[in-house]
């Protein structure tokens, strides 16, 4: 091997340095190149409550696992010599247009994971033209959301409450506020055993301990938006603290059927969708009783554990229902690959539920940006290298799995 002596100006031209970047925050989301990125800023920077609360499921978590064991066994099939320039991602779902085949899905105590809360969910999802989807536990009013998100399609959550008449009152006000689609969540009859949160205490709003006080001791930035804004609470429920599976339990229904699912489609006028479908049986109920679709879900595996991976149970919902059913799937998204695998496998629009709020807790509404841009990205690079120019084209023939039929 011949060598040479080192030329300066090559050198030279090679020291590169990044210019520095005053803004922290962005400089660190530029950092993320996945969700799991943001999920590791999000742990170093969010109390372990806070975490846990979004990281964790029910009991010892075999559903949260089966989620993503379920996406990590499909296999995509790229057609080769199939080349596809431009891609567009945009669907029709509910009724309604969104620009990518993903939303945001409900998610309650929202500011708890960082203070922007569900305020940066709305604008986030604004600026990428997708629905945003506010919980019946969120920390900001129906008319909150509406405000800073004029523009961005909403979609409300609801848990039907003991008291019928709150409940009417919550609906009205969402439609009255522009929501055009109401998910009616019907796993949450009483709350899921989730042994984090009671490891953590956890509590609304939560309280200090010693613990806590350690725990926050190099999470300032997180303590200083608590403490600077306004007190945390469930904003359409009750203000007291208490621990979460007594609030649940206190004000939901374990006695809901689908004679109270008739009662809700009767007096929502809107798109109406069932969230926490596994079966062809209820989801062929649910539609029967006036959905007009389904949202695929083991609500992330924070309910009944041992249940199916919601992505393992879609394709015999895509089954029962046929083609013209709209399907939503919900739990364990975490990358645009799996956008494309829920895709093939029967769903017509998929919910993020973690993915959403890791960015969140990673850097507020900048966060949540990311976590979009991250996933749109990966969305349309997987599009091109499986030569679908457009969502509808994508179907069983791209996916194999060992639990597809």
């Amino acid at each position: 091997m011949m060598r040479r002596r080192p030329q300066l100006s090559e050198l030279a031209a090679l020291m590169r340095f990044e210019r520095f970047n005053p803004d922290r925050r962005a400089a660190r989301l530029a950092r993320a190149a996945d969700v799991w990125d943001l999920r590791t800023i999000a742990k170093r920077r969010t109390p372990k409550p806070a975490f846990d609360y979004v990281d964790g499921g029910a009991g010892r978590e075999r559903t949260l696992a089966r989620n993503r064991a379920a996406f990590d066994d499909v296999e995509l099939l790229p057609p080769v010599l199939h080349g596809t320039a431009e891609v567009d991602l945009s669907v029709t779902i509910a009724g309604g247009h969104s620009a990518l085949p993903f939303g945001i899905g409900p998610t309650g105590f929202t500011r708890f994971m960082h203070a922007e809360g569900e305020e940066a969910g709305a604008v986030a999802a604004q600026r990428a033209g997708i629905p945003f989807s506010l919980s019946t536990m969120g920390t900001r009013s129906i008319e909150d959301v509406a405000a800073v998100a004029p523009q961005a399609r909403r979609w409300f959550q609801l848990y039907l409450w003991k008291d019928r008449a709150r409940s009417q009152e919550l609906l009205d006000r969402a439609w009255a506020s522009g929501f055009d689609t109401l998910l009616v969540t019907v796993d949450t009859p009483v709350a899921g055993q989730r042994l984090r949160d009671v490891r953590n205490g956890m509590t609304i709003p939560p309280r200090i301990r010693l613990r806590t006080l350690a725990d926050a001791s190099y999470r300032p930035e997180w303590w200083f938006n608590f403490l600077t804004t306004d007190p945390l609470s469930f904003a359409s429920l009750s203000p007291s603290s208490t621990d979460l599976p007594t609030l649940i339990n206190s004000m939901f229904d374990p006695s809901l059927d689908f004679s109270d699912l008739a009662w809700i489609r009767s007096v929502w006028p809107g798109q109406l969708f069932v969230k926490g479908v596994l079966t062809g049986k209820d989801a062929r109920r649910s539609v029967d009783t006036g959905a007009d679709g389904v949202v695929v879900s083991n609500h992330g595996g924070r309910q009944l554990d041992h249940v199916p991976a919601s992505l393992t149970a879609l394709p015999e919902v895509r089954r029962e229902l046929g083609p013209d059913i709209p399907i939503v799937l919900d739990s364990g998204v975490m990358s645009g690959a799996d956008v494309i695998a829920a895709l093939c496998c029967g769903a017509d629009f998929v919910l993020l539920g973690r993915a959403y709020l890791y960015g969140l807790m990673a850097g507020g509404r900048q966060g949540v940006t990311r976590a979009l841009d991250l996933l749109t990205n990966e969305v349309r690079v997987g599009m091109q290298l499986m030569g679908a120019a457009r969502i509808g084209d994508l179907d069983r023939s791209f996916v194999r799995a060992p639990w597809l039929a």
